[in-house]
């Protein structure tokens, strides 16, 4: 026990030792590398004056933090991978102990001024200066992470179904191309999280080179998930388009035609100026929803139109209109054999006689209503009808005229009974029939007109299905066959 335990402290002294030995390697490395050689991290690692320092970008990508339509922005969670060779940073590895690798401060090594052109936020530069990882042969390797707030022209045409293009612009601040040259190192995304709203199609890098400088610009190709914009938005407007046509169905008489309209129209308005508040105000185009949303106003205002028309229609009389003969025609003629609709006079043809059958009159003498072909003296009689209408003013006093006329003449001869037979049809049959044939003449032309109501309500019911229907299908289609879209 006393040989193992001897042995082990030796070994302990031997790797505390070799730990101290390689922490005074780096130590003297570093101070070799920075102090002894007067190291100046404000001068371009270049050998001649018109050497150019190749630098390359490789950018990491790790979330897409949100693009705001309002404002045009699209914010970036990333890291900005930095590579390129300082040719006062080398060494040999085997006088310090073979260390090939040091991390030193990035304030500490020159670094090509990387930023980001086209910011919106004001901040250009990356969010952390963390450690550069600097090897034997003067490579330099800096990762930095950085949250960048870029421009992003924001195409509101197909919205909420739109594909946006975001670029990123990096380029050096203080070097030419004649001084530092980017390389396209592309893009990754070992580390990257998916967005709840937005897809990444794919994200090219493109070398954009000018009379003075160079820049690496990454083009974002953005898809847009629509699942919430089709639940919160979309549907309810579809259903309140779909409840507008039932106002067709809605019998006039109960008066909620017209109100079932404005209410409709007022919750669409709420749902634009929901989208007003999303997308960016802009006069170049109309999202692809508000376009939806115009449409739908448009045609809950032509339902509003139709509906008041429908319930003018309705409630016309003989008193107030006169229905001409090419109205007649279509409306009382033409259309309701198109529609399957029977007009008032035409009563539908029946499919059985209506006369009594063998059985039910045996079933109905055995009953004791009816006896050899005559009414049983044991029925019972039928009672007087309370809902009977009330005579007219008029009607009225002829009746009472009939009274006095039959009770002058009730015990004269037979000419007395045909003079006054006379008298009574001049005084009470022609009154009385005048009146109700009046009456029957323009309840007739009521009903006209009712079912002239009910059948461009008919009418309406099927055209506006079939409008919206249409209109639905090829509005949200349109994306989809577009060549700019796809």
């Amino acid at each position: 026990m006393d040989r193992v335990g001897g042995i082990t402290m030796v070994m302990m002294v031997i790797i505390m030792a070799s730990g101290t030995l390689a922490a005074d390697s780096e130590e003297r490395l570093v101070r070799m590398l920075f102090n002894e050689s007067a190291y100046n991290s404000g001068v371009r690692p270049a050998q001649t004056p018109s050497e150019v320092i190749s630098v390359k970008v490789t950018l990491v990508i790790s979330q897409i933090i949100g693009v705001v339509e309002k404002e045009e922005v699209m914010r970036t969670n990333v890291w900005v991978q930095q590579e390129w060779t300082d040719p006062r940073l080398r060494w040999n590895k085997e006088d310090y102990d073979h260390i090939d690798l040091i991390r030193v401060p990035a304030e500490a090594v020159w670094l090509p001024d990387i930023m980001l052109f086209n910011n919106k936020d004001g901040q250009y530069d990356v969010a952390l200066y963390t450690k550069a990882l600097v090897y034997d042969s003067g490579y330099v390797y800096w990762l930095p992470p950085a949250i960048f707030t870029s421009e992003c022209s924001i195409n509101v045409r197909h919205f909420p179904f739109d594909k946006q293009n975001c670029t990123m612009e990096f380029g050096s601040w203080t070097y030419n191309k004649r001084e530092v040259d980017l390389q396209q190192g592309g893009i990754s995304r070992d580390d990257f999280k998916e967005s709840g709203e937005w897809a990444i199609l794919q994200i090219p890098d493109r070398k954009i080179e000018t009379d003075d400088n160079v820049f690496i610009a990454y083009d974002f190709m953005l898809a847009r998930k629509p699942l919430f914009y089709i639940v919160n938005m979309i549907v309810p407007i579809i259903l309140l388009t779909l409840l507008s046509i039932l106002v067709f169905y809605l019998p006039v008489d109960c008066g909620e035609k017209v109100g079932l309209c404005i209410n409709i129209l007022l919750a669409l308005v709420v749902f634009l100026l929901l989208i007003a508040d999303i997308i960016p105000s802009t006069s170049l185009d109309i999202p692809l929803i508000g376009r939806y949303l115009m449409f739908t106003m448009i045609f809950v205002t032509i339902v509003t139109v139709m509906s008041v028309y429908v319930g003018n229609v309705h409630f016309r009389s003989a008193a107030t209109h006169v229905m001409s003969p090419w109205i007649r025609y279509i409306f009382l003629g033409l259309l309701p054999r198109l529609m399957k609709m029977s007009p008032p006079g035409e009563e539908p043809e029946e499919e059985e006689d209506s006369a009594p059958t063998w059985d039910a009159v045996e079933m109905r003498k055995r009953d004791g209503v009816v006896q050899n072909g005559k009414a049983s003296p044991g029925r019972p009689p039928v009672p007087p009808r309370a809902d009977l209408p009330q005579l007219a003013p008029d009607l009225r006093d002829a009746a009472g005229n009939v009274q006095l006329i039959t009770g002058h003449f009730k015990d004269q001869d037979d000419d007395s009974a045909v003079m006054c037979t006379a008298v009574l049809y001049s005084i009470v049959y022609t009154p009385i029939t005048g009146h109700f044939k009046d009456k029957d003449d323009d309840s007739a032309v009521s009903d006209e007109w009712k079912f002239m109501a009910a059948l461009v309500d008919r009418i309406c019911l099927w055209l506006f299905s079939i409008i919206l229907l249409v209109g639905t299908v090829v509005m949200f289609a349109e994306p989809w066959y577009e060549d700019s879209f796809r």
